[in-house]
């Protein structure tokens, strides 16, 4: 008995010891800081940061393997608790939510039937899914599933999943099981630095946009009424609704599919009813703001696209100070557009919801004179935006060029918002068909000129103006003259009194605009006391060049990267008119946007990632000539104007904002367009339009046996 209890004993003995030994030699100390961390963690054990728990998250945590506001269920007080006891400042962290980008579901045009497996991964590896859309959801939950909070609901009206914001936490599960990568996590930050994608689901109206502005979302809103959330869709790409709203050519409904059953949206003025819907009120919407990050950005130039900058700029944390070297913010379209079109006080909305968001002004300094890059880098800037327009108007070299009562477009045009003399006459002649011409021509009428002739080289149709402005210009009794060109300009006594035209014929160039070919014997004197040359524009550059080694193109526009906007300068970056040229508010607007997301990546990671997949071109699927199962149901959205005859003598507005009414019937109309995808109605077959060029929806086939072709 003794001798079976001694061999336990001395087998316990020599394990003890090689324990101890084991202990000594395998031993790990573990970080102290790992089990504060837990204590500052929910203890759900949820999983949704990709842990195996709680305590696998603190240690990857402290060991710098996953952000300390990962944990989805803690949210920002415990990223913030763990940010300060490791050290690391998270205050204002950004929340992201799942989305979908895709707007197809049960509209989906199908390849064939599918009837497998109903998880989405297995759907995609026959024939890379049912849907024919390469960007469509395939609508078979397995991001429902996926999701360990409950916050996706697949919808059995649209068959595409909902996403519920009060249950989301940012986990990203969603994402990881979509195998299209249709659905991504998105905050306010994320969707100031994203750039259209040819591989998302996107309208042909969105495509054309140069603002990107989800136009299918805020007419969705507006149709239901939601006029604040249709105002911010808008906002979250083009902080000057007011503006653009006025004055926006509306290159969106070029694209609009209902003009191929009966007229585009009036997109645009709809836009302008929910920002006049705002401005009225008197309440600014609250716009969000990320956490201060130190940042300071200079930018240079308060027009349209310096505005644009400054305010994305002041959204994702950084300190911005516009610096203008005229009296008031607003560059060209403060100077530039009559008021008949916008005025200063409807302009200065938009502004001031600029400068609320805390971005400082000092107006009346000039680049090149009272500032200069180097002198903006030494106080502080870490990057600087030149945003400053195109403010020198280009002049004829012709004959008789000194004359008093030659001014360019721009200078005319000036002069109504500044306490500069206004150019008076009775006799004006305008050279030129672009908008800048139309509003010199109509201003003159306004200003007591009692006739004026626009000239233009070409023919009408080659026209640069918006259709309307061009339409309006000839009913207000602007005498239109084509086939016209200037030769000289002669005058008395230094004065001005007529300019010397020629008619031309156009021959044909592959390479361009025709070639202007003169008609012998048929110059001719215009009695004139003004001219008006709004014939191009460009930037003073030479002052920057000089103090800084600006390089500039032939053109007098400033040398930037396409793809970055940065200049040969590191950290100075240029966009607006005085990088592409005279181009439209709503363009200016795009590349402040593009420049701000430029910015943002520059200081705060020294490199800015390209866009990969960015959309420049129209899709080619997206375009189609006939629809199917749409009704007609034309536009009542016809903006109000003042009668001709009391236009004249004032610059009161001339078009008015459409009524609720007109909003809420043009927001209907929308077909919430997809790709491929667009509303259907059920129609009698007698009222089916099929489409012939349209191959992506096999089911029309299937309604031709029925269906009357159109």
């Amino acid at each position: 008995m003794i001798v079976p209890v001694l061999l336990l004993v001395g087998i316990a003995i020599v394990a003890a010891i090689i324990l101890g030994i084991a202990a000594k030699v395998f031993y790990v100390e573990e970080d102290p800081r790992i089990e504060s961390v837990v204590d500052l963690l929910p203890g759900a054990n949820c999983g949704g940061c990709g842990q195996a728990g709680c305590s696998s998250a603190a240690e990857a945590m402290v060991k710098g393997d996953i952000p300390v506001n990962s944990c989805v269920v803690g949210g920002n007080e415990s990223a913030e608790a763990i940010g300060a006891f490791l050290g690391y400042d998270v205050t204002g962290a950004e929340p992201a939510l799942a989305c979908s980008t895709c707007e197809g579901g049960y509209r989906a045009a199908r390849k064939y039937n599918y009837s497998g497996m109903q998880d989405c991964r297995a759907a995609l590896q026959l024939y890379h899914g049912f849907i024919r859309c390469e960007n469509g959801c395939l609508g078979l939950g397995s991001c429902k599933n996926a999701c360990r909070f409950g916050a996706i609901q697949m919808s059995s009206e649209t068959g595409l999943p909902v996403f519920e914001p009060e249950r989301c936490v940012g986990c990203g599960a969603c994402t990881a099981a979509c195998p299209k990568g249709i659905i991504s996590l998105v905050g306010d930050k994320t969707r100031i630095l994203h750039w259209n994608q040819y591989t998302q689901c996107l309208s042909p109206c969105r495509q054309r946009c140069p603002a990107q502005i989800n136009i299918p979302k805020y007419l969705a809103h507006a149709r239901r009424g939601e006029y604040a959330a249709a105002l911010m869709t808008i906002k979250a790409n083009n902080p000057l609704p007011v503006a653009t709203g006025r004055v926006c050519p509306e290159l969106c409904a070029t694209e609009c599919r209902r003009q191929i059953q009966d007229d585009p949206l009036a997109i645009n003025a709809v836009k302008r009813f929910v920002a006049d819907w705002e401005r009225e009120s008197g309440q600014r919407l609250k716009i969000p703001v990320a956490a201060d990050t130190g940042f300071k950005i200079a930018v240079v130039g308060g027009g349209p696209s310096g505005l644009s900058a400054a305010y994305y700029l002041a959204r994702l944390g950084h300190q911005v100070e516009i610096f203008e070297m005229m009296p008031k913010l607003g560059g060209m379209p403060l100077y530039g557009i009559p008021e008949y079109r916008l005025s200063e006080e409807q302009y200065k909305w938009d502004i001031d919801g600029v400068l609320e968001l805390g971005v400082k002004v000092r107006t009346g300094v000039k680049l090149g004179k009272d500032i200069t890059i180097r002198s903006l880098k030494a106080v502080g800037f870490d990057a600087v935006y030149l945003a400053i327009g195109l403010w020198h108007g280009r002049l004829l070299p012709f004959e008789g060029k000194e004359l008093t009562g030659i001014y360019s477009g721009i200078d005319y045009l000036r002069r109504f918002h500044t306490d500069e003399e206004v150019v008076t006459g009775k006799r004006f002649v305008v050279i030129g068909a672009g908008n800048v011409a139309m509003d010199c021509a109509r201003s003159a009428l306004r200003a007591g000129a009692s006739s004026v002739i626009l000239i233009f080289r070409f023919s009408r149709d080659l026209m640069e103006a918006n259709a309307h402005e061009i339409t309006d210009a000839e009913n207000e009794g602007v005498e239109m003259r084509c086939l016209i060109s200037p030769v000289r300009f002669t005058g008395e006594d230094g004065q001005l009194t007529g300019i010397e035209v020629e008619k031309v014929d156009l021959k044909l160039n592959p390479g361009g605009m025709p070639d202007v070919i003169p008609v012998e014997g048929s110059k001719e004197i215009l009695p004139c006391d003004v001219v008006i040359q709004a014939v191009g524009q460009a930037a003073d550059l030479d002052a920057i060049v000089e103090a800084d080694g600006l390089e500039k193109t032939r053109f007098s526009t400033i040398e930037a990267k396409e793809d970055t906007l940065q200049t040969n300068i590191p950290g100075v970056f240029a966009g607006g008119d005085c990088f592409t040229g005279p181009r439209l508010l709503v363009e200016a607007v795009a590349s402040g946007r593009f420049a701000a997301r430029s910015i943002h990546y520059y200081v705060t990671t020294g490199e800015i990632p390209p866009i990969e997949d960015r959309q420049r071109e129209m899709m080619a699927p997206a375009m189609v000539d006939s629809l199917v199962n749409v009704a007609s149901n034309p536009t009542i959205a016809v903006k109000p104007m003042i009668p001709l005859e009391e236009r004249m003598g004032t610059f009161r507005e001339v078009e008015g904002t459409i009524s609720e009414d007109q909003c809420l019937s043009e927001a209907a109309r929308c077909l919430n367009c997809g790709i491929y995808c667009y509303d259907q109605n059920d129609l009698p077959s007698d009222e089916v339009r099929v489409a012939k060029s349209c191959p992506n929806e096999p089911h029309i086939a299937d309604k031709e046996e029925t269906a009357s072709v159109i």
